[in-house]
């Protein structure tokens, strides 16, 4: 009961493991079907198919993270291991072990940007996007600081210590740039202060992501380790990102994009005039999705499943879940209760369940969580996703 590779077995879900033809396998190559005409009538479920083509789940071409990365604009990346599966499932021959090594080389770089939180960015990318997005998150931050009783005088000598610590090339963990802090009578023994140290540091183009030592994250500082990134004047950084946005994860709306950019509404509606001829738009119950028109994929007659990690940006990048997620079946989701929150199994577009994993030095168990029972060929489905997981860890899969 194992594949040949990315092995897999399986415990209450009783399906033999034959592979069909799974266009998502390593060694496939794009579907026959990749070109259709597309319908002007968007129904929910044409929005999530679009969805998870534009997002590259789908149909892609990508062979690398710093591709995917920089086609989706960023990639919430709090949950490490999440998100490096979630750029697996967007490149062709995906391995976690190239991932990581890309990671830690520099080729993509981990900081808060957007919403205050990590994301995957590009190099290239990270100043301009600090730049557009920083002043609003260091604003919506201010309560925090004066809880922390932090203030510019306390960042401007925080910076600088950072700063002289990391010169020359050094990579420190957060205990060891704790203790720097500590040294230069900076209070960062409290685990919240010293995240927003590190935090402000990120968003004053300080400090970045340097190599993981082990399991652990370092910082390093961003002009070391990106010395000639870019810049772009603030309407210029407006409609690129409005740009990558809408391209990698229309179709839209204005108040998704408010939420994935964390830009004020007045920016993000200033983004969207700035590209809005080269975009398509329709108007679905009162909403306008903005999108761009490309070779789609048609809809599949077999079923295709994904195991997408939380904060995966075919959920998190939209306020409006409706189109992908019942909300009848909240009460479903783990004891947080939060969507976000959970790794989910989309089939066809829709998510049907929940999913959480447990990896050990010889398999991977996944505990599936199904809303509804599936269907012999969803079954089949689910354990060729199962299979992919599989690939990419190069471990194998036991599903229960």
């Amino acid at each position: 009961s194992f594949f040949a590779t990315g092995r897999v077995s399986f415990c209450s879900l009783r399906v033999a493991p034959i592979l069909h033809d799974m266009s998502w396998s390593r060694e496939s190559k794009l579907p026959k079907s990749f070109i259709a005409i597309y319908s002007p009538i968007m129904k929910n479920f044409d929005i999530a198919r679009l969805r998870l083509h534009n997002q590259r789940l789908s149909t892609t071409t990508f062979t690398n993270p710093v591709d995917a990365v920089g086609w989706l604009g960023a990639v919430q990346s709090q949950d490490y291991a999440g998100a490096k599966w979630a750029l697996g499932q967007r490149i062709n021959n995906a391995a976690d072990d190239a991932i990581e090594q890309a990671f830690n080389a520099g080729a993509i770089l981990r900081t808060h940007v957007l919403r205050p939180t990590w994301h995957f960015v590009k190099p290239e990318d990270i100043r301009w996007m600090l730049a557009l997005t920083a002043p609003r998150i260091l604003t919506l931050s201010a309560t925090y600081f004066r809880k922390l009783e932090l203030d510019k005088a306390i960042f401007k000598r925080s910076n600088a210590v950072l700063t002289k610590a990391l010169q020359g090339g050094k990579q420190l963990t957060r205990a060891e740039l704790t203790s720097v802090l500590q040294q230069n009578d900076i209070a960062s023994e409290d685990l919240l202060r010293f995240t927003y140290l590190i935090i402000y540091a990120e968003l004053d183009g300080v400090i970045c992501s340097g190599a993981r030592r082990g399991k652990q994250f370092t910082y390093a500082l961003l002009d070391e380790r990106v010395p000639n990134a870019g810049s772009l004047e603030h309407d210029e950084a407006l409609a690129e990102l409005a740009k990558r946005y809408f391209t990698s994860h229309g179709p839209a709306t204005l108040k998704d994009y408010i939420w994935w950019s964390g830009l004020s509404p007045q920016d993000a509606k200033n983004g969207i005039e700035l590209i809005k001829s080269k975009f398509n738009h329709e108007t679905l119950d009162d909403k306008t999705y903005w999108f761009i028109e490309s070779e789609r994929t048609a809809k599949d007659k077999t079923p295709i499943a994904y195991l997408l990690p939380n904060y995966d940006e075919y959920t998190v990048g939209y306020t409006d879940r409706s189109a992908i997620f019942d909300t009848h079946h909240s009460k479903k989701l783990d004891s947080r209760g939060n969507f976000l929150f959970n790794h989910v199994i989309v089939i066809n577009g829709q998510v049907v369940g929940t999913w959480k994993r447990k990896i050990n030095k010889s398999a991977v168990v996944i505990e599936l969580n199904l809303f509804t029972p599936l269907t012999k060929a969803e079954k089949h489905a689910v354990i060729g996703a199962a299979q992919r997981y599989s690939v990419f860890l190069d471990l194998p899969v036991v599903l229960a």
